[in-house]
């Protein structure tokens, strides 16, 4: 409310005053098309390539000049937009315009609502330089290349437009926290396998790489350079790989020759349906503006993707998965979050180490974890 009734005051002018250097090369250029049109007929070709060549001349100056004036004095703007407790704030003024907006902004927080403002958080950026939210990098773009008309005239692509990026980062430190990544010798980054997928199935595993990709792409989606996470998923594709080639002591070569189906890395699978395939992601990292899930603030819950019956199998295969013991009944003993476990317990820590929400349990054990006698 407080950033409303200052916008209000802040924003003054409908719009920006005229550049008097574009409209009288644009005059300039109308008179001469005009003069033209007229006398074509009568002109040599000499004449009218001489001509031609000075109307684009005049079209290429035209292009180097903005039609209004950037810095017009009485033309101001604010823009706020919230996400939680982090906001981003557009203005179109000048440097000590935004310290003002800043200061003040600083006051109203301090006094009427008791919090302070993080000074080194809270910086002024210039448009042409990056500025980062939620996740995002942001800038004004200052792109001077041009794009045909369909009357034959050329225009500014996108020259002060606001623009989305992946910050290059962002992608890496994602690797990294997953456990795909992995700084090897001479400091060259390298995909590894992960070893909380090692008592994972083929299905689980492929699926919850998918999962991870798709979820990593539909967040940045919105960005002009998304296309820079194919080398997360190239990255994302070796690590799952070599999972693979770990969990049966193979190599890579020989893990991509046997999961290779149609040309394509997939797994082979049964459902009541009948056999199943379930390839590796081959999505496009093309920008995506539409909005097709209401629900994308929702945390994306991989345990679906280890499906019905992967737990079906970890159940038939009768053998706990917490004592080893083997021909006995199971029961399946499952946690709403992983997240949600503090890891003081070692069967907490068995489940974070597996990255599974479920663990397959004898009954004995099952009811001694209930009972707080497990460890």
């Amino acid at each position: 409310k407080y950033v409303e009734e200052y916008t209000s005051k802040f924003n003054k002018g409908d719009k920006r005053k005229y550049n008097l250097v574009y409209h009288n090369l644009a005059s300039k250029i109308n008179h001469r098309k005009y003069k033209n049109k007229r006398e074509w007929s009568n002109l040599d070709k000499e004449s009218r390539t001489e001509r031609a060549n000075e109307l684009k001349a005049l079209y290429k100056e035209l292009i180097k000049h903005d039609s209004k004036d950037l810095f017009d004095p009485n033309y101001r703007r604010m823009k706020y937009v919230r996400y939680a407790d982090d906001f981003l704030i557009g203005v179109i003024a000048s440097k000590e315009e935004a310290e003002i907006i800043k200061q003040d902004l600083t006051v109203f927080l301090a006094e009427k609502l008791k919090l302070e403002l993080s000074a080194e958080k809270t910086l002024i950026t210039h448009s042409k330089n990056t500025a980062r939210f939620l996740g995002y990098d942001i800038r004004v773009a200052r792109d001077w290349q041009t794009m045909k008309m369909p009357n034959g005239t050329q225009k500014r692509k996108f020259n002060f437009q606001a623009k989305l990026f992946v910050p290059h980062e962002k992608y890496i430190k994602k690797l990294i926290s997953l456990g795909a990544l992995s700084l090897g010798k001479n400091n060259q980054w390298k995909p590894i396998h992960r070893t909380n997928m090692l008592h994972s199935d083929d299905l689980e595993i492929i699926r919850q790489y998918n999962a991870e990709i798709r979820g990593l792409y539909n967040y940045y989606r919105l960005a002009s350079n998304v296309h820079v996470l194919q080398s997360f998923r190239q990255i994302m594709k070796f690590s799952m790989i070599k999972t693979y080639a770990n969990i049966y002591k193979s190599t890579v070569s020989k893990i991509i020759s046997k999961y290779s189906i149609n040309g394509k890395f997939g797994i082979r699978y049964e459902t009541k349906e009948g056999k199943r395939i379930a390839n590796f992601i081959d999505q496009r990292m093309e920008k995506n503006t539409s909005i097709s899930n209401e629900e994308v603030d929702i945390e994306l819950n991989t345990a679906q993707f280890g499906g019905r019956t992967s737990l079906i199998e970890r159940l038939l295969a009768e053998k706990c998965e917490w004592c080893g013991v083997e021909n006995t009944p199971l029961e399946m003993h499952h946690v709403k979050k992983l997240k949600n476990l503090e890891g003081k317990k070692r069967w907490e820590q068995f489940m974070i180490a597996r990255n599974r929400k479920t663990i397959a349990m004898c009954v004995k054990c099952h009811h001694d974890l209930h009972n707080g006698k497990l460890d």
